[in-house]
């Protein structure tokens, strides 16, 4: 099983800059290991700084829950099975879109989490991210 460490985390944050780069936002993208440990966050020129938290949060939360953030969204509107998550664990958890997990043999081994545009965009290039390592 591969470990989530600066060597990958580096070529995952690379890919999802290109991608970043290709629709013309700058994000900051943060990778976790399989124990919610920050491994790198990169924050590209000009990407805002509130992004840094919240990348961050996002790959948490992808991480301990062990699913992309944006599966909590729908589960967690007013009078929903899981209203109210986001108030727990001194409110790190991300509700919406943009922290996806690596998965290999099914075993989650860390996440990515991105941050700095519509929810759609993060996801895009958390997505380009997760790519990068199903490839390698």
């Amino acid at each position: 099983m591969r470990e989530v460490n600066l060597e990958l985390a580096k070529k995952l944050i690379e890919g999802a800059e290109k991608e970043a780069q290709n629709i013309g936002v700058s994000m900051v993208i943060s990778v976790v290991n399989e124990g919610g440990n920050l491994i790198a966050v990169h924050r590209m020129d000009d990407a805002w700084l509130a992004s840094i938290d919240i990348a961050q949060n996002k790959a948490w939360t992808s991480v301990a829950l062990k699913m992309p953030t944006s599966n909590l969204a729908e589960a967690t509107v007013p009078h929903a099975e899981l209203y109210g998550l986001n108030t727990t664990n001194n409110g790190r958890i991300v509700l919406f879109g943009g922290g996806i997990p690596l998965v290999e043999n099914d075993q989650v081994v860390g996440a990515v989490g991105v941050s700095g545009s519509s929810v759609e965009h993060d996801m895009q290039v958390a997505q380009a991210a997760v790519d990068v390592f199903d490839n390698g």
